[in-house]
């Protein structure tokens, strides 16, 4: 097989496998920094033991990312070694910081989890919790960076022997930088906190005392709350980026949105089909909304596809993933928006003396099943959201400067990589899901809770 597409799938097995990893990375320490500081502003034991309980899932996504980490640097120069060679003096600085950084979060991840039960004071835990926070926000930002330079490349002259005048800090901080990195940052967040809601809503669901129930519940609570800031944030987020691509990267918006033709009050659509001769069918119109999506008022001129060569247009496939990943963003927004309104419905009626006595204080079953399957839907959405932006540069590696097909490797063998890649990442997937079970079941929540009163 052709190993430029060989080069391609490895690429997004491997990618599509580390990010659910890189996202726990960089998410949930900030989710532990918080449940432990409201165990320490409320006294409320529970929290720090959410903290303490996350915390052990969070140690084995730790040393799983190492692995896929690795491999991504690995395979940067097996499989794209022209663009290394093109680009590897630019990109070094970053990806020595984003290891730096990871340094820094595993150190003293391991410090604060040697330290628990040994300090007096849960605040000197607690100091040693926030560089981990600090820790993976930075690992993010180095490796986002990366990623923003081959979208708006700078910091450099390229002259027939190659690049010159190379200026790291400058190509770091391309004018895709400040957009990406705030999208990577708040969308791992929310993915963090959603996920913590699936495993509070699970927990609550199968609880067998009302004590238990209440952990959970209290859980579940600060999680949604997180995650409906974040969903939020990462929207505003999202406005912004579409904003830096109708400057920077037209052409993607264009195809994101099937806008052939550059017109006024463009309407943003949503899914649909391509009939003949490029003719949307069955898509949802909003009129004017592209426009104000890209330029902010709802008459500007939106560019389209008509501008572009069209063998550097984006494939047009990627209108779905953006289209899906809008749509779960929104799912869950309104979701913790509404199970927040009924679970502040059931305190107030729960501590109001003249409430109904046939009120009943609990999630539903189909309450629990919905938030239950929000931390898939906010991985999926991460999914959805890479995907995106990957395959809407395309067809270029390094922007205006390198086609994907320039930068392969010529090599014969990246088939077995790939069997082989794809054997070890069902081996970590699987080991993760089988591990996580075992620290989830011993010891119990409420062994757990007597040993932290004692």
């Amino acid at each position: 097989m052709d190993p430029v597409l060989l080069s391609r799938w490895l690429t997004f097995v491997t990618l599509g496998f580390h990010i659910l990893y890189a996202t726990i990375g960089v998410g949930l320490p900030l989710m532990i920094v918080l449940y432990h500081w409201l165990g320490i502003k409320t006294g409320d034991d529970d929290y720090r033991l959410m903290a303490r309980r996350v915390t052990r899932g969070f140690t084995v996504s730790v040393a799983v990312g190492v692995v896929t980490g690795t491999a991504i640097g690995i395979q940067l120069s097996l499989l794209w070694p022209r663009f290394m060679a093109l680009a590897g003096e630019v990109i070094a600085l970053p990806l020595f910081l984003e290891t730096f950084a990871f340094f820094i979060e595993a150190i003293f991840l391991g410090a604060y989890v040697y330290a628990w039960g040994r300090y007096k004071s849960p605040r000197l835990n607690l100091m040693l919790l926030i560089p981990v926070a600090i820790g993976g926000a930075f690992s993010a930002f180095f490796i986002t960076s990366v990623n923003a330079f081959m979208n708006t490349p700078q910091g450099f002259v390229l002259t027939p022997e190659g690049l010159a005048n190379i200026r790291p800090l400058a190509a770091m901080f391309n004018p895709a930088t400040p957009t990406k990195v705030s999208h990577v940052l708040s969308s791992a967040y929310m993915t963090a906190a959603f996920l913590l809601v699936s495993i509070s809503a699970w927990g609550y669901r199968r609880a067998t005392s009302e004590e238990i129930r209440s952990y959970y519940r209290k859980a579940l609570k600060v999680a949604l709350v997180s995650g409906l800031v974040f969903s939020l944030a990462t929207a505003l987020i999202g406005d912004f980026s579409g904003k830096f691509l109708a400057v920077y990267q037209p052409e993607k918006l264009a195809a994101a949105e099937w806008l052939f033709q550059t017109e006024e009050k463009a309407p943003l659509l949503l899914f649909g089909w391509l009939g003949e001769g490029e003719r949307i069918v069955g898509a949802l119109s909003f009129p004017f909304a592209l426009s104000f999506l890209a330029h902010g008022t709802l008459t500007a001129k939106v560019t389209g596809l008509d501008q572009f060569d069209r063998d550097v247009w984006p494939p047009l496939v990627i209108h779905y993933f953006f289209d899906l990943m809008v749509f779960i963003g929104v799912f869950l927004i309104m979701l913790a928006l509404w199970i927040l309104w009924v679970m502040h419905r059931q305190e107030k009626k729960t501590t109001d003396p003249q409430a109904h006595q046939a009120f009943s204080g609990t999630l539903k079953r189909w309450q629990t099943g919905l938030l239950i399957v929000s931390g898939p839907l906010s991985f999926l959405a991460i999914e959805l959201g890479w995907i995106f932006a990957e395959m809407g540069r395309q067809p270029w590696i390094l922007r205006g400067y390198m086609r994907t097909t320039e930068a392969a490797t010529t090599a014969s063998d990246v088939g077995w990589l790939l069997v082989l890649f794809v054997l070890l990442y069902t081996f970590l997937g699987f080991g993760t899901l089988v591990i996580l079970r075992r620290i989830a079941r011993r010891p119990t929540l409420s062994e757990e809770r007597l040993r932290l009163r004692s």
